[in-house]
């Protein structure tokens, strides 16, 4: 366990992680929250579809941007711009559904604008890391990442139930509003010094920044092959689980946030015990076929999801489904921040979260449809075989196994 906390002996990424688990359980109150508002406002999984389309179309049309901006700007302005409009535009989701005045085409506005800021925020946190911590401290420091995440579904969704029973999903919206200005204090705390990204020299325009971030993709056959493979399977893998899963917990079990709150949890906490396993080594060994059996795994949760089966075989689906993510994850932030060089990894993170989320509105909008007229459960089992037989493939390449 020691091991694992180790990189909280740097100061720069005890703050920053400090800022984004606060921001993280406010996320997880609001991704309940939405649910079941939408849920309840119109009844149906195509409308929720939308929703996600709307917050992640946006995101894919500026990411390649947004990697740019991380690589030539300091990367914590980035990140403090972010914070303080996404907290702005939460606590207007928040103050719209407390007058109930909120309606769905609000939602779908306020979530292209999420979207967009946060195509900004992402390359930037996790080029930022790297940069703050030394390669010794780099397994620790994406754990412990990966456990800020995963801790906060792990409490989140639990406490959005009883937040939700007792105020309302707008209660929730605001506290996730507050949490990306507590975030937001957190950034403004990083020692100045302790940056080491300075702004780039602006020598190349941006199409020249971007001819060189997807050259650099190109030359590494693991790193494309991986990411074309991403792109095609998350429709059938991410779509499901995104924009279908409150429909199947209300076919199968009857409308009870309750459920949701618990199989998120248990996803969670998979998560998390695998982040917490994982961090205590100084480096990962294997990280191609870890990856990869990581990511056949997860399909092959989400395929046991459609059948008809009681909540502890489902809840045990979540849990395994959730472990096999953060050994994804964490397999393959390490090999990009091994392989990518600093100042091209802000590019090369944008081009990974486009190219491997491209065709996600597609997963949203046909899972969406398809859990309408033929049932949740259908899409699931077919999500999860189709995903699995792709990704399958692709551990058959010989440059995928060699990745250690």
């Amino acid at each position: 366990m020691i091991s694992l906390l180790r990189a909280f002996t740097n100061r720069s990424f005890a703050l920053l992680w400090s800022g984004q688990i606060i921001s993280r359980l406010g996320d997880s109150f609001f991704t309940i929250a939405l649910a079941w508002w939408v849920l309840q406002k119109t009844g149906s999984a195509t409308a929720m579809g939308l929703v996600l389309i709307c917050s992640t179309v946006p995101l894919l049309v500026f990411l390649l941007l947004g990697g740019v901006v991380g690589d030539r700007w300091p990367r914590v302005r980035v990140m403090l711009g972010s914070d303080l409009i996404r907290g702005g535009v939460v606590l207007l989701i928040a103050a719209l559904a407390f007058l109930q005045w909120l309606q769905l085409w609000e939602v779908f506005v306020m979530s292209a604008i999420f979207g967009t800021v946060e195509a900004f925020f992402d390359p930037a946190y996790a080029a930022l890391i790297p940069d703050m911590v030394p390669a010794e401290l780099l397994t620790s420091a994406n754990a412990l990442r990966r456990i800020s995440m995963e801790g906060a579904q792990l409490a989140g969704p639990a406490i959005a139930a009883i937040i939700i029973a007792s105020g309302g999903t707008s209660l929730a919206f605001a506290l996730d509003g507050i949490s990306f200005f507590a975030s937001a204090l957190c950034v403004l705390a990083l020692p100045r010094v302790e940056v080491l990204r300075q702004p780039a020299e602006m020598e190349t325009g941006i199409l020249q920044d971007l001819h060189k971030g997807i050259v650099t993709v190109l030359a590494s056959p693991w790193l494309w092959l991986t990411l074309l493979i991403a792109c095609v399977s998350t429709i059938f893998l991410v779509g499901p689980a995104e924009a279908a899963l409150p429909l199947l917990i209300k076919q199968r079990f009857g409308v009870q946030v309750g459920y949701y709150a618990l199989l998120t949890t248990l996803s969670a906490l998979g998560s998390l015990l695998a982040a917490i396993w994982l961090g205590r080594f100084t480096r990962l060994r294997h990280r191609g076929p870890m990856t990869y059996g990581a990511w056949l795994l997860a399909s092959l949760m989400l395929m046991v999801m459609g059948f008809h089966i009681p909540i502890v075989l489902m809840s045990l689906a979540f849990f395994v489904q959730g472990a096999a993510f953060a050994c994804l994850g964490l397999a393959w932030t390490n090999s990009l921040q091994e392989f990518v060089p600093s100042d091209l990894l802000g590019r090369v993170s944008s081009i990974d979260i486009l190219v491997s989320s491209g065709l996600l509105p597609i997963g949203y909008g046909l899972a969406g449809i398809a859990a309408d007229h033929l049932g949740a459960a259908p899409v699931f089992l077919l999500g999860g075989a189709i995903a699995a037989v792709i990704i399958a493939v692709g551990l058959l390449h010989p440059a995928i196994r060699a990745v250690d």
